[in-house]
């Protein structure tokens, strides 16, 4: 079992930026990929950027492209959302998961899943 706790979420103005945190507890997460999800209300889950375990491979939805960036720290048993020049449309609740098997983009392959940090971005 791999225990997840997300954290820096919060409310930022457009433009601005914030780090995520997702926090391992119980496996090391250190053997398995990583996903970052948001979802909006009224709106389904969606992927926005994954990274491979040993960091060698990542991933981005297109709309965070060159905005966003995923890294890990194995050794710390953490990765990390960083996000730059935030949009109002970005203001979701956040979560990471592990990743299981299967493709990166799709919820099903992870099994484990953080509670989720709210972030709120105001014009």
């Amino acid at each position: 079992q791999v225990q997840l706790v997300e954290s820096g979420g919060g409310l930022v103005q457009a433009g601005g930026s914030l780090r995520l945190s997702c926090a391992a507890s119980g496996r090391p997460l250190g053997d398995r990929a990583v996903g970052w999800f948001r979802q909006a209300p009224g709106m389904e889950r969606e992927f926005i950027g994954g990274i491979t375990w040993s960091g060698g491979s990542i991933y981005y939805a297109d709309s965070v492209k060159g905005r966003f960036t995923i890294s890990r720290d194995n050794a710390k048993n953490t990765a990390y959302l960083q996000m730059n020049s935030l949009k109002p449309e970005d203001t979701a609740v956040y979560y990471c998961a592990a990743h299981s098997r299967g493709s990166y983009y799709y919820t099903a392959s992870y099994p484990y899943w953080g509670q989720g940090t709210q972030v709120t971005v105001s014009s």
